[in-house]
């Protein structure tokens, strides 16, 4: 989620830990983190979200938060443990960097890493120092809007090359998005309107939730509700959010042959 005023995600959750060994195969344990000014709030469990208990907690007790990142985890490189848990964060440039990733990357572990190190066994843990080392070599203070949107860009393209890499990454400012095979989002501002849940029969009048001026987008793999327009991203996509408005965006790249033909005509 990002949004332009601090937000609870419970309505959201309630739908997505349900994917979690209930609605969904991703029972491989779950995790979430809530910015909050430069502080990050983060909760990790290898059990089913669907059957924890903190899950359950969190589902009660409404965090606001302006960004959030949330990660059910079904695994294929390496073993369930909480070490293994999405989303990783670490330091960079003074900001807690967070990261979540879904898919398989063929020989990312062959990409060397010189600052960043992982802490457990997964492929994505991997790419996620892989990613920081390079923009830690690049700059040595943070950059540009713009330019820090280009490289997060350009290295999540480069990273689908290796596999699957559905990608949700933040620095608590900015929330980047790169689409390899499933991801969709969906911005609610005013007016607003009831919304129904897919994997539950849960609705929330938003009208009675927010204000007038509320901005908040949500990014997840597939829909969460019935009754929304949700914008599906092509593979190969990236898309970046502040505040709960898009701020960059690429379409996918084209094959070689139609981007041949396109420049010919």
């Amino acid at each position: 989620m990002s949004a332009n005023v601090p937000t609870d995600i419970c309505f959201s959750f309630a739908g997505l830990m349900r994917r979690g060994g209930q609605t969904g195969p991703h029972s491989d344990g779950w995790g979430i983190a809530f910015y909050e000014g430069k502080g990050c709030r983060t909760f990790h469990d290898p059990e089913p979200s669907a059957r924890s208990e903190i899950a359950a907690f969190l589902r009660r007790h409404a965090i606001k938060s302006c960004t959030v990142i949330s990660h059910i985890r079904r695994a294929n490189r390496g073993r369930v443990a909480l070490e293994n848990t999405h989303p990783f964060t670490r330091e960079l440039w003074g900001r807690i960097w967070c990261f979540a990733h879904n898919g398989q990357l063929r020989g990312i572990k062959r990409r060397r890493l010189s600052h960043y190190r992982p802490v457990g066994t997964t492929d994505s843990e991997h790419a996620f120092c892989w990613m920081l080392d390079q923009l830690r070599a690049r700059w040595r203070n943070q950059p540009s809007d713009a330019a820090l949107e280009r490289a997060v860009g350009e290295m999540a393209q480069d990273l689908a090359g290796l596999g699957v890499f559905n990608l949700l990454l933040s620095d608590g400012r900015t929330l980047f998005c790169h689409c390899s095979t499933k991801l969709a989002w969906l911005t609610r501002r005013a007016p607003f309107g009831p919304a129904t849940l897919v994997d539950e029969d849960l609705t929330v009048d938003f009208a009675r939730e927010t204000t007038p001026d509320d901005v908040v987008t949500v990014v997840a793999t597939r829909p969460l509700t019935r009754d929304e327009r949700w914008e599906v991203l092509s593979p190969g996509a990236f898309i970046a959010f502040r505040s709960g408005d898009p701020v960059a965006r690429r379409a996918a790249p084209l094959p070689p042959a139609q981007g041949l033909q396109r420049r010919a005509a």
